[in-house]
Order: structure tokens, then C-alpha cells, then sequence
């Protein structure tokens, strides 16, 4: 059984144009999305900057409601469930967030953003062993017990992000959604928290959603990589054949901004038309086809299924596995 199945999930937020006036028109960042989580996987979630990924994270655990959609985590509806089952369900699974400087509470010390969820569910039953847990945490994440009593201005980037790790690994989740959790940060150290999650995962068996912008980082350290454009999954496969066979025109485009490390080789640079268009009046039809170079009179009209074009290789496009020229 999967550890995280969601079914047809949709995040629309109403706008209002004034203060008082009925809602009309709803902003679609999460429109129909289906995928599932095996226990112990990376499962990568890639796409443009407002394409709906962290809105999509944030949904899975509630910090945003969906719409419509089915949740289930070990077979337990999450939608279903009242504000005080979900806090005791939480333990099963936590976030990791984008900004490192922006998600720590900056009145309080480590060891207090770390114990927090320690008290929360009340995981230790006396002073001493709370502090131990707590050191064992830091130590986990490469941190040294003398920094427990620290504030979060004190450390780098990269060091408050191994502290938000900590602090979701207090629990001893089975699932981590981490939204974008090396994008604020230097390439060097974004390797070591890659590295960091990695080690992480192998020794005690979590599952990631991994949400980022960037391809080459997903494919490093995901087993399957979903592409999203306009609330909507476009492609899905595993992630060495989406780099090598991509069969979406968008996932192309998102390839071939990827940087070479060999300076010998040189990729062609697929430029996209336009702009990403409004999720409050998407296109008709395929949602990628006013910006794709191989649309056709019916992408305007007919919205395309995620098909199976080879084994487990998944594709949203009406001329599947055709390559466009840079």
C-alpha cells in the first residue's frame, strides 16, 4: 500500500474586487492533481514559479484546505479528520520550508524550536531526557549540542535550514514535504543538504516530496520527478528517463535550461514564447498550448489526458514524445 495517495486534488482561492462584493472568480492553483507516495520514496515535484508546487505541499498537510480531492496517509483520510486528530496525525508528517530565515521563531533558541514538537505530543517524559533528545536531534543534522541555546540570527543559512530539519525530524515522521528547501541557499551548501536528506532517508526510512524549481537538482535525488504547469501535472516518469527522454514540450524547455557542468558540451536552449498565463482564466484546452511550439488547432480545444506513452512514463500532451527545436 502506498504511504500518500492523493486523488484529484484542487486548491482554488476565491477574488473578491472589492470589499463586499460577491466572489466570481477563482484563482485555480491546484486543479485536479493525482499521485502517490510509496514509503521510503523521493518523490520530485518541479515546474515554474507559480505553477502551484507550495501550494500543492502546503495542502497535503493542511496548512492550506483543499477544494476537492481525497488525502489519505496510511490509508487515513486527512481531509476527514478534525483539528485534534490532525494534530496527533502530524507526527506522521512535517515540512520543511523554502526560507531558512523566515520559518524559525526569532525569540526563541534552538532548543526550544526543536523541543516544541518534542512538548506538542509529548514524545519525553522528564526534563534530561528532553535535552538529550534534543542534542541527539542536532547532532543528526550536523550540529553541535553547544548551539541549543543559541538564536536563529546566529547561524548561516544553510546551518537554520539543518535546524528546520531537526525540528521535523523530532517526531519521527514517515513523511517530509520539503518546499524548495535549498533554493535560498549557496550551490556548496545546497550539495550538503541534498547530501544531508539523502543520508537521512537511508537510515531511517522517510519519504520526501521534493518540490523545486530545478531539474538537476530533483533528478539527484528523486527516484520519480512529477513536471507541473498551471495547477496541473503534465509528466511524470522516473527520474533518469525524464532527463534523457522527456515527452512533454514544457518538460523539453525545462531541460534545456538546466547548465552544462562540461564546458565541451552545449545544450541547445529552448526559449518559450509569453508568459505563463492567468490560473484565474486558464486557456481552453491544453493549458501549455499558447506557449508551445508544436500546438495544433486541437491543443486549443481538447484538454489532454495523462496517458502512458512507455512503461511508467507518463505524458498531458496530444503529440507526446515530439522534439522541439531551439
Amino acid at each position: 500500500m502506498s504511504l500518500l495517495e492523493v486523488k484529484n486534488l484542487k486548491v482554488h482561492f476565491p477574488v473578491k474586487h472589492a470589499m463586499f462584493s460577491r466572489v466570481r472568480e477563482f484563482v485555480k492553483a491546484v486543479d485536479g492533481v493525482s499521485f502517490s507516495i510509496e514509503p521510503g520514496e523521493t518523490l520530485g515535484l518541479v515546474g515554474e514559479s507559480g505553477c502551484g508546487k507550495t501550494t500543492l505541499g502546503r495542502a497535503i498537510v493542511r496548512l492550506v484546505e483543499p477544494t476537492a480531492g481525497d488525502i489519505s496517509l496510511d490509508g487515513e483520510d486527512i481531509l476527514k479528520m478534525s483539528g485534534s486528530e490532525l494534530r496527533a496525525r502530524r507526527r506522521k508528517f512535517q515540512m520543511i520550508f523554502q526560507d531558512p530565515y523566515g520559518s524559525l521563531n526569532p525569540r526563541m533558541t534552538v532548543e526550544q524550536i526543536v523541543g516544541e514538537a518534542l512538548d506538542i505530543h509529548k514524545l519525553t517524559d522528564s526534563k534530561s531526557a528532553r535535552q538529550k533528545r534534543i542534542f541527539e536531534l542536532l547532532k543528526d543534522v550536523g550540529l553541535d549540542a553547544v548551539y541549543a541555546q543559541r538564536y536563529p540570527h546566529e547561524f548561516s543559512g544553510g546551518q537554520r535550514q539543518r535546524i528546520g530539519i531537526a525540528r521535523a525530524l523530532a517526531v519521527e515522521p514517515e513523511l517530509i514535504i520539503c518546499d524548495e528547501p535549498v533554493s535560498a541557499l549557496d550551490v556548496s551548501v545546497q550539495a550538503q543538504i541534498i547530501n544531508l536528506l539523502r543520508d537521512l532517508q537511508q537510515q531511517r526510512g522517510i519519504a520526501y516530496l521534493f518540490i523545486a524549481h530545478d531539474l538537476a537538482v530533483v533528478e539527484h535525488i528523486s527516484r520519480r520527478v512529477m513536471v507541473m504547469y498551471l495547477g496541473k501535472i503534465v509528466e511524470t516518469a522516473d527520474a533518469k528517463e525524464i532527463i534523457r527522454n522527456p515527452q512533454h514540450p514544457y518538460t523539453q524547455a525545462l531541460i534545456s535550461a538546466v547548465p552544462e557542468i562540461d564546458p565541451e558540451t552545449k545544450r541547445q536552449r529552448i526559449v518559450l514564447p509569453g508568459d505563463v498565463p492567468s490560473p484565474i482564466h486558464p486557456p481552453s484546452g491544453c493549458p501549455f498550448h499558447p506557449r508551445c511550439p508544436i500546438a495544433e488547432e486541437k491543443c486549443k480545444t481538447e484538454i489532454p489526458v495523462l496517458r502512458e506513452v512507455s512503461q511508467n512514463h507518463f505524458a498531458a500532451c496530444h503529440f507526446s514524445g515530439t522534439k522541439i527545436e531551439a
